[in-house]
């Protein structure tokens, strides 16, 4: 996902629009009677104009899925499995009935049926339901973006981090670049510290160049973010393991200016 938060709230807009037009088609799919006469007498619109702009569900779910599955995952984490399940066949499923009925069932066309008179106890329509689940879980993120709650703890880091860079950047102006250096890096390591842990990704080793390329494997950060991390672990070590050359202030410059940057781009 991008790290540009405007961006994302665009990104899981668009995925919650397409959530009601997926929703709207099974819906019209199932039950075309009625939804004619819902839109004709309720909602007094042009019913055929309407069914002309829906998907065809079969074929744009699987795009709107995968995509949705990602987004509940780095951002409703709590939530991801309970999305999945709502697609994927139970394994411990001795029986199905519209209890337990998922979209994996309505793509393989199941259809159970009961008694001499082939009685229909779970059909595609059962679908419904669990698109919706998923399609809620999708608005609950959108929600979840609109609140201001969701930026305290990373505006309180943020703040204290920058603390950190203050006083590094008082230890350049009184030439104590290595001390200065080192802070910079430290507020740097927790930074993407605090990252992988947001984003719920395990980490054993925790040194900036650790962090750095876990989070490029994980798709967090793109390549120039990558090189640039590590332009600036490279500036850490020098501050704080080579011992053959004194750091330069415009190198600590670098570094300080630079997690700032790292801070305010890459959560």
């Amino acid at each position: 996902m991008k790290n540009n938060p405007e961006q994302i709230k665009a990104d899981v807009k668009r995925l919650h629009t397409q959530g009601v037009n997926l929703l709207n088609a099974l819906r019209d799919e199932q039950f075309p009677e009625l939804m004619e006469q819902h839109f004709t007498n309720v909602l007094k619109k042009n019913y055929q104009e309407f069914k002309k702009g829906l998907p065809v569900f079969k074929s744009a779910y699987h795009p709107w899925y995968s995509e949705a599955m990602a987004v509940v995952k780095v951002l409703l984490p709590l939530r991801y499995s309970d999305f999945v399940g709502f697609y994927e066949k139970p394994k411990s499923r001795k029986e199905i009935n519209t209890d337990n009925y998922v979209i994996a069932d309505y793509f393989s066309e199941t259809v159970v049926t009961a008694g001499f008179d082939k009685k229909v106890i779970a059909g595609p329509d059962a679908a419904i339901p669990a698109f919706e689940q998923q399609f809620h879980l999708i608005a609950a993120v959108l929600q979840t973006l609109d609140s201001s709650l969701l930026d305290i703890r990373r505006e309180v880091q943020a703040g204290l981090l920058d603390a950190e860079l203050d006083k590094a950047a008082l230890l350049v102006k009184n030439k104590q670049l290595r001390a200065a250096g080192a802070i910079a890096g430290i507020a740097l390591e927790k930074h993407l510290e605090q990252v992988c842990e947001r984003r719920q990704i395990k980490v054993t080793r925790k040194t900036i160049a650790d962090l750095n390329e876990i989070l490029k494997k994980n798709e967090i950060i793109d390549f120039p973010d990558y090189r640039h991390i590590g332009l600036l672990s490279d500036i850490y070590l020098l501050c704080v393991q080579n011992k053959k050359r004194e750091p330069e202030i415009a190198e600590v410059a670098d570094l300080i200016n630079g997690t700032d940057k790292v801070i305010k781009t890459v959560f």
